[in-house]
């Protein structure tokens, strides 16, 4: 069809999760499409940390772990994104950072894989996986005599992931690292596909769905993954810093062991035990004291998920992501010929974002800074990538028109080219 701005219009008028747009707070003259980086403020959030700073903290001080359940926070959270990645009630626990959970889930998976066959030594992620990933594997790798090796895995194509890995596993391989969708380009990998592989190869599986949890379909247990972490302040939409996630499947409960063997990790914290005793399952892979201004505001963020159950869950949430990517795609073709995707194009295959480069000359840093002074957040990417997260729990379609419109007139006017753009800020 012909996109028009009134045609976007009509479409936000018949989305049945437009209304889900009032549980956020959003500036009325900017269009955020940097929810793959941070989630917009769920509106809830002052409200409950106003309750929780003043009530709970202020007035009932340190019987708040016991009157207001704080000490169950994170299993209870837990839960709640449980239902959102394929997983069961009391397998998911929220603690710690991505990058420290996955420091834990990698150590243990290590330990597993190596205790089973002695021959395996080798941690395999993909060379362009997100760099903390691999800079915890190569840490990791490190500490436990092991070794991280990265190959190119399925460059070109999700959905037929085994092959790559097929090609980058051998009798060596203890544990293969992958993220499910690519932050630089938004690629998506087949979580089933790769996983069965890995395992056919005699390797465990480790998942970082940091850019998945909460915008696209995932299913640990249908994939029959191992270990997966994930990220809070994403789609989930838990705020600045906000804590990361764990999941091990039931099957490993009675032998993983994760390092980091902190008070809360222990069967019983209040005993005060000399020795450890980890406790069960995921709740062993906590350490210290849980975050609870940070936990009652991620609740919120999951909550405005789970706000989508009613209308098809991730399913739906899934579907308007792919309506809405598709939809800047094809207006960035039409409107922006200097513009690539380097996103896949077949929907199967991407995220929920889009991202862009331009032909040798066009700054991409410079280019995102004239949009964001136009009111159009995204982010940067070195080396030259603009990126643009659609988070379909507030985005609108006209909000991509629009978006898209002042994508064009920033490269017909070469607007980019003000040097006040091309001034580096700490964060691109």
């Amino acid at each position: 069809m012909r996109w028009t701005r009134q045609a976007c219009v009509e479409f936000d008028a018949e989305d049945v999760l437009g209304e889900l747009r009032a549980l956020f707070t959003l500036p009325d003259d900017r269009i955020y499409l940097d929810g793959n980086s941070l989630g917009a403020l769920p509106a809830a959030v002052p409200h409950v940390l106003q309750r929780v700073v003043a009530q709970e903290w202020g007035q009932d001080l340190i019987s708040s772990w016991n009157t207001h359940e704080w000490l169950q926070l994170p299993q209870r959270v837990g839960d709640k994104i449980a239902r959102l990645v394929g997983a069961a009630p009391g397998e998911l626990i929220v603690t710690d950072s991505t990058s420290i959970n996955l420091a834990k889930v990698l150590s243990a998976a290590l330990a597993l894989a190596r205790d089973r066959s002695p021959a395996r030594t080798e941690i395999v992620s993909e060379r362009t996986n997100f760099p903390t990933d691999l800079y915890v594997a190569e840490g990791v790798a490190r500490l436990a005599g092991a070794s991280l090796r990265l190959v190119d895995i399925d460059i070109d194509s999700g959905s037929d992931g085994g092959g790559g890995v097929r090609n980058a596993v051998d009798d060596h391989t203890a544990v293969v690292l992958l993220t499910q969708v690519d932050y630089r380009t938004g690629r998506m990998l087949d979580l089933a596909e790769i996983t069965a592989t890995a395992h056919h190869a005699g390797a465990l599986m480790v998942w970082d769905l940091a850019h998945s949890a909460g915008a696209v379909p995932v299913d640990l247990h249908e994939a029959d993954a191992d270990f997966a972490v994930g990220c809070g302040y994403k789609y989930l939409n838990g705020g600045p810093g906000a804590p990361g996630f764990v999941w091990m499947h039931p099957r490993h409960a009675a032998e993983a062991r994760q390092p980091l063997q902190g008070w809360l990790g222990h069967a019983d914290p209040f005993a005060f035990d000399a020795d450890y005793r980890p406790a069960p399952g995921v709740l062993g892979f906590q350490a210290g004291t849980p975050p609870i201004l940070s936990l009652a505001a991620l609740e919120c963020g999951v909550d405005t998920v789970l706000a989508a159950e009613p209308f098809g869950g991730v399913a739906a949430l899934r579907a308007k992501s792919t309506a809405l990517t598709s939809l800047f795609i094809d207006l960035v073709d039409d409107r922006c010929p200097g513009m690539q995707v380097v996103s896949p194009r077949a929907a199967v295959e991407r995220g929920s974002q889009v991202s862009l480069t331009a032909d040798v000359g066009i700054d991409m840093y410079a280019l995102v800074q004239a949009l964001i002074s136009r009111g159009v957040i995204g982010d940067f990417r070195a080396p030259d990538v603009a990126r643009f997260g659609f988070a379909p729990l507030y985005t609108r379609f006209v909000d991509v028109w629009d978006a898209v419109e002042r994508l064009a007139a920033v490269t017909d006017s070469e607007a980019w080219r003000d040097p006040r753009f091309a001034q580096r800020a700490p964060v691109t």
